[in-house]
């Protein structure tokens, strides 16, 4: 018989261990598995884990010996130490069919089936898998709509949340939408009030909304008051459950310049990216300081090459760098302000970038809404 260390020893020791081991000692004891599913250690441990080396998460292209018709992901360490990106970890997603990633915060994944209404949160390294009720607007009670959905985290309350603006049609632009948030901490879909200004329209209602902030962030266009069109950029507060407005710069809010662009995190601010063949370039503008419109900077711009090929922009590190793809799919990072060039040689070809991944234990502590497969 031996007596197990203080709590505080205890913890201190186990946040620095892999997370398969992690979970390998929810076994030694009743104790043990107490400390290690309490909602704080695992908060601690999202904490350790911010401060190791960032992850990057990319959908794999499917292979012609695979027979599983299942989606196949992988995690490649980003050390800036070390130009070449290597695999990590791969893992299937546990659900047979066709999916979309809504977005990823804190190590869960938000998938959302395609051309239906069903949700997913994931945790690959804990394979813990969350199915969503069914909202309550959608193909139940509307012939035809095409929601804008996004996903984050409330600091607030601790919990995440799904945010769905649900139009009716394309053609009933003046209709005022409806708004439903899905809690994890109640495992329940609610429509709230806040609603976008009326005539709102998406850029692209399938391009993920940016999470910075604690809001969820998504390039959109309204008339003013003048009744001509104005491109900006809709944030929802998670932690509110508000909308507002941040304006763009002026060469993007003309509504012939909204064609192309999305908006995406960019350290602990945003960046606006416009890609057009018809414009023939890429133009990256960030936001030097968060919620200041005066701040935004253009800080990258090419051109399409002479057989007319423009680079894709697929995502940023935590770093700030883009991640870039080139000819035959080949990936390079590029550093805004040094203007560095990185050759990411180890990136399968035909891969998608998902969003930079942080190892934790979220939803460690759901025993009764995440399923382990």
């Amino acid at each position: 018989m031996w007596d197990s260390p203080p709590p505080e020893i205890l913890t201190f020791v186990l946040i620095r261990l892999p997370i398969k081991s992690i979970i390998t000692c929810t076994a030694v004891s009743k104790t043990w598995k107490s400390i290690i599913q309490n909602t704080s250690f695992i908060s601690i441990h999202l904490h350790h884990s911010k401060n190791k080396h960032p992850l990057l998460l990319f959908r794999l292209p499917p292979s012609e010996h695979r027979i599983s018709n299942k989606e196949l992901y992988a995690l490649y360490c980003d050390n800036n130490n070390n130009p070449d990106l290597y695999e990590h970890t791969r893992f299937d997603f546990p659900q047979g069919g066709s999916f979309r990633v809504v977005g990823t915060c804190n190590g869960l994944v938000c998938f959302v089936m395609n051309f239906t209404d069903r949700f997913f949160f994931w945790n690959p390294l804990v394979r813990k898998l969350v199915t969503l009720p069914t909202p309550s607007v959608g193909l139940r009670t509307l012939r035809f709509y095409n929601p804008s959905i996004g996903f984050g985290f409330d600091s607030k309350t601790n919990d995440y949340k799904v945010v769905r603006i649900v139009s009716a049609s394309e053609s009933e632009s003046s209709k005022v939408p409806k708004v439903e948030v899905y809690s994890l901490a109640t495992a329940q879909w609610k429509v709230v009030a806040a609603v976008p200004p009326v005539g709102t329209a998406f850029a692209d209602k399938c391009d993920p909304h940016a999470f910075v902030n604690g809001a969820l962030h998504c390039v959109a266009s309204k008339n003013n008051i003048d009744n001509e069109i104005l491109n900006f950029v809709l944030v929802f507060d998670l932690g509110d459950e508000v909308f507002r407005e941040i304006a763009m710069p002026k060469p993007l809010d003309n509504p012939e310049n909204l064609v192309g662009v999305s908006v995406s995190a960019y350290r602990n601010s945003l960046a606006l990216i416009q890609r057009g063949d018809s414009i023939g370039r890429v133009d990256i503008w960030v936001m030097k300081w968060y919620d200041v419109a005066s701040s935004w900077t253009k800080m990258f711009s090419t051109l399409a090459d002479q057989g007319g090929f423009l680079p894709r922009l697929i995502g940023f590190k935590k770093t700030g760098e883009v991640l870039l793809e080139m000819h035959r799919g080949h990936f390079v990072s590029r550093d805004l302000e040094t203007k560095q060039i990185k050759d990411l040689r180890t990136i399968e070809d035909k891969s998608t970038f998902v969003d930079s991944y942080v190892e934790t234990l979220v939803l460690l502590d759901k025993p009764n809404c995440a399923d382990t497969y």
